[in-house]
């Protein structure tokens, strides 16, 4: 490894430490942010997520921490990563065009009290932009995840975290850190779920094979 492989880490690091202290004051805005989406996940609304490239990936990270879990085990909730429905995002590209592919599933999926939260590290990609102005028209809480302020998506949001970066791998990498909290602020206030007792209980019925041909033992 020679020195200049270093220094491309360190170069890294230094952009995310740049970054890390104007990002601290989007703690209040997450909590804010876990709160309501507890309480509409909880009434049984849903979260749509959309993104691009490796804000789709993060979108789908996002959808994966709700339904499953974060650390501890609750119930599971719903949550939706738009890109993540391969036949129906073709088919509606194809169709209707690419800037239609989240707006229309949108207006499929979304009902009235919903949360849409639309990530993008540049802010000005036409089908979230697309989405957003669907979401908003069914009735839906619009949020985004963005890079640094102003840029089309955050105004066309109701709210929206923003990076404060140039970089788009540290705006990513910094919403990765924010779909964290938002998941933990999220699980301080859903139940968990009892963890099973630790002896076996049988149940049901059980098929024994002997000399004597098969019996049915209750469990």
């Amino acid at each position: 490894m020679t020195a200049t492989d270093t220094g491309v880490l360190a170069g890294h690091l230094s952009l995310l430490a740049e970054a890390l202290l104007p990002f601290r004051a989007s703690e209040q805005l997450l909590a804010r942010w876990g709160a309501e989406l507890a309480g509409t996940l909880s009434g049984g609304g849903r979260l749509l997520v959309a993104g691009n490239g490796g804000s789709a990936a993060e979108a789908q990270h996002l959808t994966a921490e709700l339904v499953g879990k974060l650390r501890d085990d609750r119930e599971p909730y719903s949550a939706i990563a738009l890109h993540a429905e391969t036949s129906a995002l073709t088919a509606i590209g194809n169709d209707y065009g690419y800037d239609e592919i989240f707006a229309r599933q949108v207006r499929a999926h979304g009902r009235q009290g919903d949360i849409l939260l639309l990530m993008s590290t540049s802010g000005a990609s036409p089908n979230l932009l697309a989405a957003a102005r669907a979401g908003r028209e069914a009735g839906l809480r619009c949020w985004a995840f963005t890079g640094p302020t102003p840029n089309p998506l955050a105004e066309a949001c109701h709210e929206a975290l923003a990076v404060a970066s140039p970089e788009s791998q540290v705006v990513q990498e910094l919403h990765l850190v924010a779909t964290h909290v938002l998941c933990e602020y999220v699980d301080r206030i859903l139940p968990t779920v009892p963890a099973p007792p630790t002896a076996a209980v049988r149940t049901g019925v059980e098929v024994v094979l002997d000399g004597g041909g098969p019996r049915v033992e209750a469990g």
